[in-house]
C-alpha cells in the first residue's frame, strides 16, 4: 500500500527546482518580448506619478553585493507604487566621472606599456571604460530581475546631461547660492588630492601621541593638559575644547600645578609617574570659560570653549585641543566662535606659512616644510614638533598609540584633515 495515495497533498504547477540559471534569463527574455516595462507605464498613463531618482552606481566594474541590494531595493520601491495605483517610470543612471574610473584606467594602461599622460589620451580611455562597465552591469541587472527603462538610461557622461548640469550650476550662480569658503577635506599627500567619505579605508595606525602642557595666562608655572595623536597639528591651535558637564581638578605636582579632568586623574597619574600630588581644588565651565592659555611655541594666546559634543571621559586629558582647519569637529567649532580657519600645511603636505595669521604669530622657521607622512617610519612633523616642545619642557608624556585611522584608498597611504579653499552651495538660502 502506497501511503502517500492517503494523504491529502497539495498540488502545484510550479517545479519543485528553481534552475535559475536557466529560467532567469528565460524569464527576462520573456519580460522583453512582450514590452512588460512599456505595458505597464501605458496602462498607468494617467495615474498619478510616483518618481524615484535613481542615485546612479559607478560605472567601473561588476555588481557587487552593494550594487545589488541597492537596485534590488529600488526596485521593490517601483513594483510596490505601481501595485498601489501609481505611474512609476524608472529611469536607471551610471555616474560615469571621478577617481575610480580614472585610477582602474590608469592602471590598464600601465599594464599595457602605455605612460602617456595626455589629458584628451586619458579621457577618452576612460570614456571607453566606462561605456564598458554600462553595458555588462545593464545586463547584471537585468538577470537581478529588475524593471526600469534600460535602452534609455541617463549617463553623466552625455554632453546633453553635462551641458543641463552646467546650465543649472549657471543659474544658482546667478541667484547668489554658490559662495567661497574654506572647510576640512580628507588629503591624500601622495596622489595631492581630496578624497570623499567612500574613497577612505580604515586601517590599523600606529600614531604618536603626546600629553602636552599649555601654560596658563597669568599663572605661572599652571598647565593645561592635553593630549594628541596628531602632534604636526599642534602648529594650527587656536583654541581648548572641554565637556561642561565634567568636573575638573587643579592639582599641585611638585612646583608644578596641572588642570585635567578629575575622571583621567589616576590614568595620567600613572602615564607620568607622579609619585604624588594634591587636588587644591574642582573646576567649572564657568572658570575655565574665563581662562587664557599661551601657544606651547607660537606667538599667540588661546581660549577654552564647550565641546560637550565630541569631548569624551574616555581617554587623554579631559581636553581637546582645536585645530579649526584639521577637523571637522575643530572647524564647526572654529566657526561658532569665529576662528580662524588655519592650516599651515601645503599641497605636498608639509608645514607652512600661510596669509592667514599675521607674521608675528606664524609657525617657527624650522617647522616650515617639514613632511606629515612618514618616511622610513618617521614623520618629519611630528618630529620637529615634539623636539620642539621638549626644548620647552612642555611635554608631560610620550607613547605609541594604536588605533583605527584613515588611509587614501589608492596610495593606501594615512591621510589628513586639511581646510581648502571649496565652492559651497548654500542649501539654506532663501528661495533655493
Amino acid at each position: 500500500m502506497d501511503y502517500k495515495d492517503t494523504v491529502n497533498l497539495p498540488r502545484t504547477d510550479f517545479p519543485m527546482k528553481a534552475d535559475l540559471v536557466t529560467r532567469e534569463p528565460q524569464r527576462w527574455q520573456k519580460w522583453e518580448a512582450n514590452q512588460l516595462y512599456e505595458r505597464i507605464q501605458a496602462q498607468r498613463a494617467k495615474a498619478p506619478a510616483f518618481i524615484l531618482h535613481d542615485g546612479p552606481p559607478f560605472a567601473n566594474g561588476d555588481v557587487h553585493i552593494g550594487t545589488a541590494l541597492n537596485k534590488i531595493l529600488k526596485d521593490l520601491v517601483v513594483r510596490s507604487k505601481t501595485l498601489s495605483g501609481f505611474r512609476v517610470p524608472y529611469v536607471p543612471g551610471w555616474d560615469c566621472h571621478g577617481l575610480p574610473i580614472e585610477f582602474k584606467v590608469s592602471q590598464e594602461m600601465r599594464k599595457a606599456g602605455d605612460t602617456s599622460s595626455d589629458a584628451a589620451a586619458i579621457r577618452k580611455a576612460c570614456d571607453e571604460y566606462a561605456r564598458k562597465y554600462i553595458d555588462l552591469q545593464r545586463v547584471q541587472f537585468k538577470r537581478l530581475g529588475v524593471l526600469g527603462d534600460w535602452e534609455n538610461p541617463y549617463l553623466t557622461l552625455d554632453k546633453q546631461y553635462e551641458a543641463h548640469e552646467l546650465r543649472l550650476f549657471a543659474d544658482i550662480v546667478a541667484k547668489g547660492f554658490v559662495y567661497r569658503g574654506k572647510k576640512p577635506v580628507y588629503w591624500s599627500i601622495p596622489c595631492r588630492t581630496a578624497l570623499a567619505e567612500a574613497e577612505v579605508e580604515y586601517q590599523d595606525h600606529v600614531s604618536q601621541s603626546v600629553y602636552v602642557k599649555f601654560p596658563l595666562v597669568g599663572f605661572p608655572n599652571t598647565f593645561l593638559l592635553i593630549w594628541t595623536t596628531t602632534p604636526w597639528t599642534l602648529p594650527a591651535n587656536l583654541a581648548v575644547a572641554f565637556n561642561s558637564k565634567f568636573h575638573y581638578s587643579l592639582v599641585r605636582v611638585g612646583d608644578e600645578m596641572f588642570i585635567l579632568s578629575n575622571a583621567l586623574l589616576s590614568e595620567v597619574t600613572w602615564k607620568a609617574g607622579w609619585q604624588g600630588y594634591e587636588i587644591v581644588r574642582t573646576l567649572y565651565a564657568e572658570q575655565l570659560e574665563q581662562m587664557e592659555y599661551q601657544h606651547p611655541f607660537c606667538a599667540r594666546t588661546g581660549r577654552l570653549y564647550a565641546g560637550d559634543d565630541f569631548v569624551e571621559n574616555s581617554t587623554g586629558t579631559g581636553f581637546v585641543h582645536i585645530a579649526p582647519g584639521h577637523g571637522m569637529e575643530d572647524y564647526q567649532l572654529g566657526l561658532r566662535h569665529k576662528l580662524p580657519i588655519y592650516s599651515p600645511v601645503d599641497d605636498d603636505g608639509c608645514l607652512a606659512h600661510t596669509a592667514d595669521l599675521p607674521p608675528d604669530q606664524q609657525i617657527p622657521a624650522t617647522m616650515v616644510g617639514k613632511a606629515i607622512l612618514a618616511k622610513h617610519g618617521q614623520s618629519e612633523a611630528n618630529t620637529v614638533v615634539i623636539e620642539e616642545l621638549r626644548a620647552r619642557s612642555l611635554v608631560l608624556h610620550q607613547e605609541d598609540y594604536h588605533h583605527s585611522y584613515p588611509h587614501c584608498w589608492r596610495s593606501k597611504t594615512p591621510v589628513i584633515f586639511r581646510a581648502m579653499d571649496q565652492w559651497f552651495i548654500s542649501v539654506d538660502h532663501d528661495g533655493f
